[in-house]
């Protein structure tokens, strides 16, 4: 298997009849907008009205970082890619919530978090190391009766959402400069970093949410080796260009 990053010849993309590309999403853009840009310059490459193109675990649209993108009969690689370890860079702001558990909305709940004291917080931080149970977010793309989770939240509809077990394998790398909180962090499959931030401002009695979200690695593979969404763009139109 191929695996195509910004070190790559892709010249000999055409010969393929799938790729698997490392790729970095911008922040302010959905998983799905990139799959979008990328399969418009496939189709023309493989002069093909349908192509199949997918990816290997969303990114929330304010999350930016690796995303592994398969395309034609890579596609069928997709679930291996989706259960293997994630690592990421993190910052939690703590004495305020939000609907969405991230920085979508606006503050709620503002609590004083003067009392708080460095050590508190990070002892508190470490303690989610190893197996733990988790409620995905309100605002995700789980399904649940046919229908993505946020489709529900959007339109005001409550809905009942289970708990999971996901193991999170080490956090290190903490900075705490209150209300902040910053740290890199390795997980299993199905871990929501929104989740842990608001469960840690829970635990401290203060509300928290996820501030900025980088996923840098996947695997064996790191968000340093992966295009820009537009360089491998412009890479691929020039593939098209050289016919």
């Amino acid at each position: 298997m191929i695996i195509f990053d910004k070190h790559s010849d892709i010249s000999e993309i055409k010969s393929l009849e799938g790729a698997t590309f490392l790729v970095n999403k911008p922040k302010g853009w959905t998983s799905f907008d990139v799959v979008k840009k990328l399969r418009y310059a496939l189709k023309k490459i493989y002069k093909r009205k349908k192509y199949k193109v997918g990816h290997a675990g969303t990114l929330d649209p304010l999350a930016e970082g690796l995303l592994i993108i398969c395309t034609g009969k890579h596609t069928k690689n997709i679930q291996s890619f989706q259960s293997q370890k994630k690592e990421y860079e993190a910052v939690v702001k703590l004495g305020a919530t939000t609907p969405s558990s991230d920085a979508e909305f606006p503050e709620e709940n503002i609590k004083d978090i003067s009392h708080l004291e460095i050590p508190q917080v990070k002892d508190k931080l470490l303690s989610f190391v190893g197996e733990i149970t988790q409620r995905p977010p309100v605002f995700s793309a789980i399904k649940k009766s046919g229908k993505r989770l946020y489709q529900y939240a959007r339109a005001g509809q409550e809905v009942e959402i289970p708990v999971r077990q996901v193991h999170i394998d080490h956090i290190e790398n903490i900075l705490i400069d209150l209300p902040f909180l910053s740290f890199r962090m390795q997980c299993s499959k199905g871990t929501y970093v929104r989740s842990l931030a608001a469960d840690i401002g829970e635990e401290l009695g203060v509300g928290g949410y996820l501030y900025q979200l980088k996923r840098t690695r996947i695997g064996a593979f790191s968000s340093s080796d992966a295009y820009s969404v537009q360089e491998l763009f412009d890479n691929l139109i020039d593939q098209i260009e050289k016919d």
